[in-house]
């Protein structure tokens, strides 16, 4: 990739993916038609203007990634962090975001340097043998991040307003139609949303953290590294928990998909400004990340842990406990509300990645409503059927299944981001740091490690 390469817009790319790449471009096909077409280069990023002005057309796809970094999945281990131990683990929480930083820096450098998504990359530098399996193992990534999706939906609407967890979870399904909506008005209308939704999340834990009132000398101490984390097995375990259910595959192929809907130019400077403009985006968005997962569990520190109650685990059992622990009915309302958002936002993330995974990888593009309600059927049956059949405690264990099918799923998307982006064939002028692949590949070495021992605790019981 050099200075000669075609202009970034969709004209660029030629209708097939088959011809030849590039002489010396280190790709084995040309770069094809782009995933979410019609939201390719469509945000303008200002290039004459100030650095301010720069920046802020480049914010928006690292707080749709952060979305993946608060799921209820990461919920349930915040609150058991907290209400076991403490403000012990939030060096753990700061741990995991730093390691995010790290991976998702790579997606911008592959999207922008290389001009392709994840899912692109790996059909471009694989035998079909290779790509397919890949591609069946995000399909069940995303399959799983939307069971997770589902259940944290439905148990929202479950504690707002008493629906049913069955009927929640077939309600769901209507989320469809406000992807539709929003793609209707532009992808920053998108960005606007999720960013909306996170501010609500943030201001309803800023508001029940108020009212515990924790220790906040403690809850400084508690993101220094402390070796109480090694020497206590239960403790460990949770850290483990809360590292491993850090990276989702799915954020890897859609941040790497979403920072080419900017319009940054074809030349090699242009495209250095974009990937470290990026960057400060998405390092931006995940410590806002930080600030909720990191808020979840000092609020479980601050009323569950200081109650004596050290086994709240269930997102409901959290918000029972609440009123009568703040002697407040506001509080549990702000925490379901904040659940409910969460799960909206995940909808969206969850429909942008399976078409970026899908058109990435197969080049089959069909109508986005259509590919949303085919995986949402897919979450949403073994969802109702578990909770007809063994009742609202299972969905809890079926949240837990999400989050082991997630990390074994991880390998397949990690290993592939940190080869490509280290291969100076591949990435010419973009290849990344030294530094940065012997980071990444620690960061992926150890998140890989320990997704590998919760599946065999899970598996072991």
């Amino acid at each position: 990739m050099d200075a000669r390469s075609p202009d970034l817009t969709p004209d660029a790319f030629p209708e097939t993916v088959a011809s030849p790449p590039p002489e010396g471009s280190g790709w084995r096909t040309a770069r094809g038609e782009p995933s979410l077409m019609g939201l390719f280069a469509s945000v303008g990023t200002a290039r004459d203007a100030s650095v301010w002005r720069k920046l802020l057309a480049f914010l928006g796809p690292g707080y749709l990634v952060a979305v993946g970094y608060m799921d209820p999945g990461n919920w349930a281990t915040s609150l058991a962090g907290g209400s076991k131990f403490g403000y012990a683990l939030l060096t753990v929480a700061l741990l995991s975001n730093l390691m995010a930083i790290v991976l998702q820096s790579l997606c911008t450098r592959l999207g922008v340097g290389a001009g392709r998504d994840l899912a692109q990359a790996c059909r471009d530098s694989y035998p079909r043998w290779v790509a397919w399996p890949l591609w069946l193992s995000a399909e069940i990534a995303i399959t799983a991040t939307d069971l997770a999706e589902v259940i944290g939906t439905a148990i929202g609407l479950n504690l707002l307003f008493h629906v049913p967890l069955e009927i929640g979870v077939i309600i769901t399904a209507a989320d469809v139609f406000l992807i539709l909506a929003l793609q209707a008005f532009g992808f920053r209308w998108i960005e606007a949303f999720v960013v909306a939704m996170l501010g609500v999340i943030a201001a309803c834990f800023a508001i029940q953290i108020a009212m515990a009132d924790p220790d906040w000398g403690a809850v400084i101490r508690g993101f220094a590294p402390s070796t109480d984390i090694l020497r206590n097995r239960e403790m460990l375990y949770l850290a483990l928990g809360i590292l491993g259910a850090t990276v989702m595959p799915h954020n890897l192929y859609l941040h790497s998909g979403l920072v080419q809907t900017r319009a940054y130019g074809p030349g090699i400077e242009e495209r250095r400004e974009a990937i470290k403009l990026a960057t400060i985006d998405s390092s931006i968005a995940l410590c806002l990340a930080l600030v909720i997962n990191a808020s979840i569990l000092i609020l479980a520190a601050a009323t569950f842990h200081r109650a004596g109650k050290t086994d709240v685990a269930e997102l409901d059992q959290a918000h029972s406990f609440l009123a009568p622990l703040l002697g407040s009915t506001m509080a549990p309302t702000l925490f379901a509300i904040a659940l409910l958002c969460c799960g909206l936002n995940s909808t969206i993330t969850a429909t942008l990645s399976g078409q970026i995974v899908m058109e990435g990888f197969i080049n089959l593009r069909i109508a986005p409503w259509l590919r949303r309600m085919v995986t949402r059927a897919i979450a949403i049956v073994p969802a109702v059927v578990v909770t007809i059949w063994a009742g609202e405690k299972a969905t809890g264990q079926l949240l837990i299944l999400s989050q082991v099918v997630l990390s074994l799923q991880l390998p397949f998307a990690v290993v592939p981001l940190v080869m490509f982006t280290a291969s100076r064939a591949k990435m010419g002028p973009f290849t990344a740091p030294r530094w940065l692949t012997a980071l990444a590949a620690l960061t992926a070495a150890v998140i890989i490690a320990l997704n590998a021992k919760l599946v065999f605790d899970f598996v072991m019981g």
